[in-house]
């Protein structure tokens, strides 16, 4: 696990003592990788000792994790939290000790991470050079960043920046309360990397500057996680500073664009097809056969086999896939359908034009629900759709199909605060590729559709991961 995570703390310029502290380690079977970052609250020694006694609970917990990951993740940060609350019974001048954490467990050999978080420590995700915050800040000033009130420099600027709503030590059994633990998981991908970092981070260097610093492509781990700490007291290092980096360093897969041969076409083909190539019928260009020549006759022979071959293979995956066209054929609008309206044209032209892969639509671009009469077409490895403000897609009055149609090379596609309303299906995904926050399915009569592609004649292991509904949007828990 060479140059895989790297961890490191500073007190910085203000500060006497650092109340942070971090995991950056594999697990002892060498399976996952324990990335975590813990900030202190509490004064100058109760900080450090709720964050030491957090640490340990985690390490503790997770000395063998098996099972269900997330249930176990939240498990620590309980026991984390109970070891705290012990201490403060016991010692009268720690009685006021918190700490705030961002807990992460990678699945290297699966591409995945699950994390856990409380606070306002911060948990980024990177991916083809654009840094994406995947964590809530759990304060008053994070939520008015997050609902657009402030911009990223006003709330680094804001008086009450370090005033947080939850932490562990603050509430006596997390478990009663579902809500106060934020977690979840997605995919980990050849080349991606974490960030996990304190607010004396994140409070000092945007994240523009961040992104510059660990996308440098010659820098180590070791080497992005000091140019950080360095940026932070460059610009006043007002608090303790942490890092920890984490990277999948697998190679990333990279195809060219080859015409197969035509015996091999439609070897593996996966069993579910593409949504929207779903009611397109096979069609085949013409070959012009050249003109023979009394030497090459075997050529032509040759050439009709082939041919012959390849019409059977497509005949046969034709009638495979049947059943499959009629699952997901509704994704596709039937030809007579009426022209586009303006805002999902507008919707659609973003998606397809959009230089990095986080699109942010404000209410004040769209201020009236999005009517829509087909499916919005998501092509591309990685897509993060934020809003700001209240966005509501609606179905046409005479449109029976899916909201969001994603295709099926999709990696990672993310929904955050969204409504989408009467739909027969809200949004089709494949291979666990949909990201769900804050998303709300009005009138559906299914939410999600998630199909799988399985190359065919092969052995399939795994399972199915459930998206889970709240009662209370993400964003207003941190108020």
């Amino acid at each position: 696990m060479a140059d895989q995570f790297y961890g490191v703390t500073d007190t910085g310029k203000e500060r006497k003592n650092n109340e942070d502290t971090f995991i950056a380690q594999a697990t002892a079977d060498g399976k996952f990788i324990i990335a975590c970052v813990i900030d202190g609250v509490g004064g100058y020694s109760g900080g450090e000792v709720a964050a030491r006694l957090a640490r340990e609970a985690i390490l503790q917990r997770l000395t063998k994790p098996t099972g269900e990951f997330i249930p176990i993740m939240i498990d620590c940060f309980n026991q984390a939290n109970q070891k705290i609350l012990d201490e403060k019974k016991q010692v009268k001048e720690h009685d006021s000790m918190a700490c705030v954490a961002t807990l992460t467990l990678i699945d290297i050999e699966h591409n995945q991470f699950y994390y856990a978080h409380v606070g306002d420590t911060r948990l980024y995700l990177l991916r083809d050079n654009s840094l994406v915050k995947i964590s809530h800040d759990q304060s008053f000033v994070g939520f008015l960043e997050e609902s657009g009130r402030v911009n990223e420099a006003e709330a680094m600027a804001h008086p009450k920046r370090n005033e947080i709503n939850k932490a562990l030590g603050f509430e006596a059994n997390l478990v009663k309360d579902s809500e106060y633990i934020e977690t979840g998981q997605s995919p980990f991908l050849p080349g991606d990397m974490l960030l996990l970092c304190s607010d004396g981070l994140s409070d000092m260097v945007t994240s523009a500057d961040i992104t510059t610093i660990i996308t440098h492509s010659s820098s180590s781990l070791k080497d992005k996680g000091t140019q950080l700490i360095d940026a932070a007291n460059a610009k006043g290092g007002k608090d303790n500073i942490t890092v920890v980096l984490a990277k999948n360093d697998k190679q990333a897969l990279k195809h060219n664009a080859t015409m197969p041969a035509a015996s091999e076409k439609k070897k593996d083909q996966p069993i579910v097809i593409d949504p929207v190539k779903a009611s397109t019928p096979i069609t085949h260009q013409e070959n012009q056969e050249p003109t023979p020549q009394k030497s090459n006759g075997w050529i032509v022979t040759l050439l009709v086999l082939l041919t012959l071959v390849f019409l059977a293979g497509n005949v046969w995956q034709y009638l495979q896939n049947k059943q499959t066209t009629m699952v997901v054929a509704e994704a596709v609008p039937p030809a007579d359908s009426k022209p586009l309206g303006e805002l999902e044209i507008k919707l659609q032209n973003a998606i397809n034009n959009l230089k990095g892969n986080v699109l942010l639509l404000a209410d004040t671009a769209y201020a009236a629900p999005i009517n829509i009469s087909r499916a919005i077409q998501v092509k591309r490895d990685t897509l993060f759709i934020k809003t700001k403000g209240k966005i509501e897609l609606v179905a046409d009055s005479v449109y029976k199909g899916t909201a969001f149609s994603l295709n099926g090379q999709c990696k990672l596609i993310m929904l955050d605060s969204l409504s989408v309303k009467n739909f027969k299906t809200g949004v089709i995904a494949y291979n666990n590729a949909l990201l769900l926050k804050n998303v709300r399915f009005n009138n559906c009569v299914v939410a999600v559709q998630n199909l799988f592609t399985i190359a065919g004649n092969k052995f399939v292991s795994g399972d199915l991961h459930t998206f889970r509904a709240d009662s209370i949007p993400m964003t207003n828990k941190q108020n």
